[in-house]
């Protein structure tokens, strides 16, 4: 005797149908685009990653026709092309804000407050991870390290840099996006949109005046190694909460016995020539 599919609780279905084309005037636009990108390239599969940027700032997500469009223009299989845009987290899979709010929940961040940052827009948004509020004006997730740590706990919206944020702080920069009001960045170019960010990361210009002159460089803090490795000493510095003026406290220039941190060189019989190091006994004694 036998049993068919669907006692067996097997779910045959439908096979799913192509996706629609762009329409006309949109695909122009976007082959124009695809060939200028494609060209930069001595191998056209290469640009796959900048053409799923463009594909995303058309649709705010990299939607299936983005993903045949790639293909199309690209000479691959729509399986490759969903095989890249599935393994990064940059590329949407589905509808989005106009702004992507990151709050990172890694290792400092999160004991810094990167957890409760997250928990507190969770509830004053009523979205959950990777949701979007009704608006479709946020979209808001935990994100993984932004190599931001030293300004910890730090909120990336559309991948500009928010640091040393706090609930309070968050809760009135989301206010701010959906309200339509200016926000400005710690550091780098001011806000755009996602689109406009999406098309930016496919490698075209940024054509906001003075927006290339805005591009945000190394902070303060991230440069304190940095010099400390060439030798230049500052005043130490006192951190009081953030809402209090840090102080100058003097500055205790190290004796040469003393060391700065466990790196640095310092004279052992391994490194002197005239005390050889070496085992005092034979090996098994």
């Amino acid at each position: 005797m036998t049993t068919s599919s669907s006692e067996r609780g097997v779910g045959l279905g439908m096979p799913e149908l192509p996706p629609p084309a762009y329409p006309d005037d949109v695909r122009a636009r976007l082959e124009a685009d695809a060939r200028e990108v494609i060209a930069r390239y001595p191998d056209s599969r290469s640009a796959l990653l900048p053409l799923l940027h463009l594909v995303q700032s058309e649709d705010g997500y990299v939607t299936r026709t983005g993903m045949k469009f790639c293909a199309d223009v690209l000479g691959l299989t729509t399986a490759e092309v969903t095989a890249v845009a599935t393994f990064y987290s940059m590329y949407r899979r589905r509808p989005s804000g106009d702004y992507q709010v990151g709050v990172c929940t890694n290792t400092l961040c999160a004991v810094m407050g990167g957890d409760a940052i997250f928990e507190t827009l969770q509830e004053h948004l009523g979205v959950g991870n990777g949701e979007t509020t009704g608006d479709g004006k946020v979209t808001l997730e935990h994100i993984e390290c932004n190599a931001a740590c030293d300004y910890a706990p730090v909120v990336m919206v559309n991948w500009e840099f928010f640091d040393n944020q706090t609930p309070a702080s968050a809760t009135r920069l989301v206010d701010d996006l959906r309200a339509g009001q200016t926000v400005e960045p710690t550091r780098g170019a001011r806000l755009c949109t996602f689109k406009e960010t999406a098309r930016i990361l496919a490698g075209f210009p940024d054509e906001r005046p003075g927006a290339v002159e805005e591009g945000g460089s190394a902070g303060h803090a991230s440069l304190v190694g940095l010099r400390l490795a060439k030798g230049e000493t500052q005043p130490a510095r006192v951190v009081h909460p953030r809402d209090a003026v840090p102080r100058e406290e003097p500055v205790h220039e190290p004796s040469p016995t003393e060391r700065l941190s466990s790196h640095d060189p310092v004279d052992t019989s391994a490194s002197d020539p005239a005390h050889p190091s070496g085992p005092t006994a034979e090996e098994g004694e």
